[in-house]
């Protein structure tokens, strides 16, 4: 479709239908984005109506990030291997019918069966949608149809908390999942007349689908025991024993890619300062904004007793303050630099993460988390920059996997850790465990800054 133009008194001009195709992907990629928060303010009523317990609640969360993050390398090889468009189609009916599953589910396993399906579709969708957007576009058109996709990817977190609260206090916690039913049936049969159809592929790449089970079956294993800490201790069989099958399970990874003829992904690339050093942010960053998600959402309606929709407007100040930190951030890292604007971000995190640790009370909990969210919304320029800015545009796709990857696994990790620091007041039987989710927040926030101080080349990245 790339190479289609329209004919208009002898000059050629780009076809208008791909900017249709952009917006129509770019819902769906806002939907995948959105079910990472929407669930957070929903999960207090749903621990109520199904009568979850803070383990099952963690994995409503964690389970749709590390499928979802754990397979988008492998959904970005299909992607290849059988056609973007392939892929897309049937990502989207895969995530739709599993949010109908969701709406209607009646107990844990159902539910988070159907959040790991989600997940799979999400994979299969998410990096096929941007590969139809990289190839349908060209020269300056592409930068701005990438710059239209970041802004809806960026938004879809913010907007998930105040969608969450308001469906969850309207029609009901089912609706966060029933909604993407309609959307993704329109979706589907508009896709099918946008997207261009599938080229056949003269040398179709191998799939790796043991490194793709094996990377997700580590990080699997280390939400596994993260959550039982808050069960049985931090130095508890229940908890050594996972973690210790993962180290193992991720040298089994490493090994595996260094061996295989088609590998999931180059792992010599971490090596590199730049992509270790974003990579390392993106996943600090992203726990840092679950832990404010989850921490404010059981805060405020726990704690203060507040309702779904009046914790989503709570909220609001959140989300706007994390987009005008990342649009700021955006503005003057050309200027100042990666490296002092992560310190500042950073240890702006820790600022904010420690009001709420000291003082709970709605309105010092509202500050102190908008404080947090300018520096997290600053953190995740700078991770995008520092990983990205200086890659080879042969390797760009797969530095982008990684990046992506890492951000879905820091919104699992973080969503297993925090519910273990916090788990007496997830359970209900004391309000420390809420200020202590936040102290532990802040000082993950403080050592973060450094190391990434550290990490960080000096040299400014490319204007």
């Amino acid at each position: 479709m790339s190479s289609e133009r329209v004919e208009l008194r002898g000059a050629v001009v780009p076809d208008p239908k791909r900017w249709r195709m952009l917006a129509t992907v770019g819902i769906a990629q806002l939907m995948l984005i959105l079910d990472i928060t929407v669930v957070t303010i929903a999960l207090p009523n749903i621990g109520t109506d199904l009568g979850l317990d803070r383990g099952a609640l963690t994995w409503v969360v964690s389970a749709y990030t590390l499928v979802f993050g754990g397979l988008m390398l492998l959904g970005g090889r299909a992607a290849d291997h059988f056609g973007a468009k392939r892929l897309i189609l049937a990502g989207l009916v895969i995530f739709t019918a599993a949010s109908f599953v969701a709406g209607s589910s009646t107990g844990a396993e159902m539910l988070i069966g159907a959040r790991i399906a989600q997940g799979v579709g999400a994979a299969m969708l998410s990096p096929a949608a941007l590969s139809a957007v990289v190839t349908t576009f060209e020269g300056e058109e592409r930068n701005r149809a990438l710059g239209v996709w970041s802004a809806l990817g960026g938004g879809g977190a913010a907007l998930g908390v105040l969608l969450g609260g308001l469906l969850t206090g309207g029609p009901g916690w089912p609706w966060i999942f029933y909604i993407n039913v309609p959307v993704g049936i329109v979706l589907l049969v508009a896709l099918v007349r946008l997207l261009p159809a599938s080229t056949a592929v003269p040398e179709r790449p191998r799939l790796d689908l043991l490194g793709a089970l094996l990377v997700t079956s580590a990080t699997g294993a280390v939400i596994y025991g993260l959550i039982n800490a808050g069960e049985y201790g931090w130095v508890s069989g229940a908890t050594l024993i996972p973690l210790g099958a993962a180290i193992v399970i991720y040298a089994l990874f490493a090994w595996w890619q260094r061996t295989t003829r088609s590998p999931l992904m180059d792992l010599a690339i971490l090596t590199r300062r730049t992509v270790a050093a974003g990579t390392f942010v993106i996943l600090i960053a992203t726990a840092l904004m679950i832990a404010v998600f989850l921490l404010g959402s059981f805060t405020f309606q726990r704690l203060h007793g507040f309702g779904a929709i009046v914790t989503g407007l709570l909220f609001l100040p959140v989300a706007i303050a994390t987009m005008a930190g990342a649009h700021v951030a955006g503005m003057i890292i050309a200027r100042v630099g990666a490296r002092p604007l992560a310190l500042l971000g950073l240890g702006m995190a820790a600022v904010g993460l420690a009001i709420p640790a000291i003082w709970q009370n709605p309105v010092a909990t509202v500050a102190g988390m908008s404080v947090a969210a300018i520096g997290i919304g600053a953190a995740f320029v700078v991770a995008s920059a520092t990983a990205l800015g200086r890659i080879d545009p042969r390797e760009a796709g797969l530095a982008s996997g990684i990046v992506s990857t890492f951000h879905e696994f820091g919104a699992a990790i973080g969503a297993a850790v925090i519910s273990s620091i916090a788990a007496a007041s997830f359970a209900g039987t004391t309000d420390a465990g809420f200020a202590q989710g936040f102290a532990f927040a802040a000082i993950t926030a403080a050592v973060a800054a450094v190391v990434a101080s550290l990490l960080i080349p000096g040299r400014r990245p490319p204007q």
